[in-house]
């Protein structure tokens, strides 16, 4: 209708001096025939048209595995064509009524509707890869092939604009006396009035071109048995590793050009394309040489990766202790243990309490677990006595080190799981180790199998010569 609807023309005939040169035709217009009346518009408005849909996808091509043996072959694997975008529906024109006539105020006619915009065209369909196992290279000179990318939809058009409602009268004049006709003060004046025409439309804008689609890739791989996926890393139970073993691989793959020219002549595929390289695979076997029983150790669990060097990385529970060597030979990698035990087994050792006074105070440990033969230990004592008379009556805690060092090999005697320690024979005052003293043996053991160690402490508290 334009910005000027309904405002007195009065009001705008003030600003003409310095806007006239940028307004439309219709405003030039209003503004020559300024006067206190205000514009009305006749008829009503077209309704926009409705926008385009956009065209659909066009459908990827199927990937396609083939074994070439010099036959001659002729592949499709083209992508569809994108579908075209729909046209946008026109603009209605304004419906007109019959422009008023001789009325004493400045008309308007109404607007016709903009076109809707056309829809964009579908974008293309992918071409299919294909991947050829082919012993000669040779033998891709007999396929001729079409991987191209379906070509993109056309868009639709805009709709065109609706016509406005034009004015039959673009002008007329209006007589105004005032007073009564014969009276000295009875006089006449006209007024002229104008109509301005509607404004048509505007077109819809076209739609985009659907983008086409992606050429089809090829991979190459120089052998005529279907290629095994990469198989990293595994997690493997002792027993399936031991009566089976684990087979890891990784196919190594080398990027060149020139795939065009591997086919015959005039066929189109993309020119980059993946060529197997080789084939890494390393198979991993457990041998048990322990001589524990494999049976408590067969359903855990060791975790294998093939390492970018292409040996192999174990991970093997933590709560698990054994003695290994790893040899590689060619492409496969043999685990040997030669000794094995739990974690939970290496600190089992259990005190059997103290005996004797003086030189003789010893004090005797079991394992009970019975891997002491497998296991290196070492202790560290401190030893405290309390000079507490309620010692003997009930716990005390003013316990005086009097003793802390660790203890040497010939302050200990081992035999069948069984530890003897010779306490009377560390360098302790001998009045520290007379009969009645309350005494605190505290005792940190330390005990190492292999690259694994674990540590235990052990307190014991006594009277010396009550022993029960």
């Amino acid at each position: 209708m334009g910005w000027f609807t309904k405002v007195s023309l009065t009001t705008l005939f003030v600003f003409i001096p310095s806007i006239v040169p940028s307004l439309s035709s219709k405003s030039v217009i209003c503004f020559l025939t300024a006067s206190a009346n205000q514009i009305v518009s006749f008829g009503q408005e077209g309704k926009q048209g409705i926008d385009g849909k956009d065209g659909a996808r066009g459908r990827d091509s199927e990937a396609l595995t083939i074994f070439a043996d010099g036959s001659p072959l002729n592949l499709n694997l083209a992508g569809q064509e994108g579908f075209l975008g729909e046209n946008g529906g026109n603009g209605e024109n304004a419906i007109c009524e019959n422009q008023p006539i001789n009325v004493n105020y400045n008309l308007v006619g109404a607007d016709g509707g903009n076109g809707g915009n056309g829809g964009n065209g579908g974008d293309g369909g992918n071409a299919g890869s294909l991947t050829v196992y082919a012993t000669d290279k040779n033998y891709l000179k007999q396929i001729y092939i079409q991987a191209n990318g379906g070509v993109g939809g056309k868009p639709g058009e805009g709709g065109k604009g609706g016509k406005g409602c034009q004015c039959p009268q673009p002008y007329w004049v209006v007589e105004s006396c005032s007073g009564r006709p014969g009276d000295p003060n009875y006089s006449c004046s006209t007024k002229e009035f104008r109509c301005l025409n509607g404004e048509n439309g505007k077109n819809g804008r076209s739609g985009r071109v659907g983008r086409d689609g992606k050429l089809g890739s090829l991979t190459l791989i120089n052998t005529n048995q279907p290629l095994a996926p990469d198989r990293l890393s595994g997690s493997v139970t002792m027993e399936e590793l031991k009566n089976r073993g684990f087979n890891l691989s990784k196919n190594i793959w080398e990027t060149r050009t020139g795939a065009k020219a591997l086919f015959a002549q005039n066929s189109l595929i993309e020119d980059q394309y993946l060529e197997l390289k080789e084939r890494v695979t390393n198979s991993v076997v457990l041998i048990w040489n322990a001589p524990q029983v494999f049976a408590p150790f067969s359903n855990r669990t060791i975790t294998l990766n093939l390492q970018d060097d292409r040996s192999v990385a174990m991970q093997i529970p933590s709560d698990l202790w054994l003695e290994t060597n790893i040899l590689q030979r060619n492409n496969v990698t043999e685990l040997f243990v030669f000794n094995a035990i739990k974690e939970q087994d290496a600190t089992k050792l259990k005190s059997k309490g103290l005996s004797g006074v003086g030189l003789g105070l010893q004090l005797e440990l079991i394992d009970e677990a019975e891997k002491s033969d497998l296991i290196k230990t070492t202790f560290n004592i401190k030893y405290s006595v309390s000079n507490s008379s309620e010692a003997g009556l009930r716990p005390v805690s003013d316990y005086i080190l009097r003793y802390e060092g660790e203890i040497p090999p010939e302050a200990i005697r081992y035999s069948n799981n069984r530890y003897i320690i010779e306490i009377g024979q560390l360098p302790i005052e001998s009045r520290h180790l007379e009969v009645g003293r309350a005494v605190q043996v505290q005792l940190e053991i330390k005990r190492t199998f292999g690259n694994y160690s674990a540590t235990q402490n052990i307190v014991e508290r006594n009277i010396l010569g009550r022993f029960k």
